[in-house]
C-alpha cells in the first residue's frame, strides 16, 4: 500500500515527514531513515481492515455488501478466531443514524488473555462521517 511501483511511495513518504519536520523547525543533524515492513497477511490486521471497509463506503457501495465481504475474507485467514465489524452513522445517506453490526466466530472482550486486534477508523461521505470499528480475535496468548 505504501511503496507502489518501485518505492516511490516510500520515497514520497520520506519527503513528506522531511516536510513536515521542517514546518516545525525541528533540527535534525541526521539524515531520515525509514524502515519499511511488510505485513504477511493484511486480512487479520484490525487497522487495514477499517481502511479497506471505508474504501468500499466512500465508492458508494451497499454498506450491508462491504460489511458482509469483509466479514468473509477475515475469517478466511486461517489465524483468525473472530470478527466483529460495527457501522455507525448515517447508514445509506439516511436522515436518521442509526448502526449496524456483523460478527462471525467469537470475541471474547472480557478474557484478559485473548488476543484482539481492534481499530477505528472513519469513513468520509458527502452526507457525513461514518464511523467504523473492527474487532479481530486471534486466539489465546499464554505465557510460555
Amino acid at each position: 500500500m505504501i511503496i507502489g511501483r518501485s518505492g516511490e511511495g516510500a520515497v514520497k513518504l520520506k519527503n513528506e515527514i522531511q516536510n513536515f519536520i521542517k514546518k516545525l523547525k525541528i533540527s535534525s543533524q541526521q539524515e531520515l531513515k525509514v524502515d519499511i515492513e511488510e505485513v504477511r497477511s493484511p486480512e487479520s490486521n484490525a487497522a487495514i481492515v477499517s481502511q479497506m471497509v471505508a474504501e468500499g463506503l466512500e465508492k458508494r457501495l451497499p454498506f450491508r455488501r462491504v460489511l458482509k465481504q469483509m466479514v468473509e475474507k477475515v475469517m478466511a485467514n486461517r489465524d483468525v478466531q473472530g470478527v466483529r465489524i460495527f457501522l455507525g452513522g448515517r447508514l445509506g445517506g439516511a436522515d436518521m443514524a442509526r448502526q449496524e453490526e456483523l460478527k462471525r466466530g467469537r470475541i471474547p472482550l472480557q478474557t484478559l488473555r485473548a488476543d484482539i486486534d481492534f481499530a477505528r477508523e472513519k469513513a468520509h461521505m458527502t452526507y457525513g462521517d461514518i464511523g467504523i470499528k473492527v474487532w479481530i480475535y486471534k486466539g489465546e496468548i499464554f505465557k510460555k
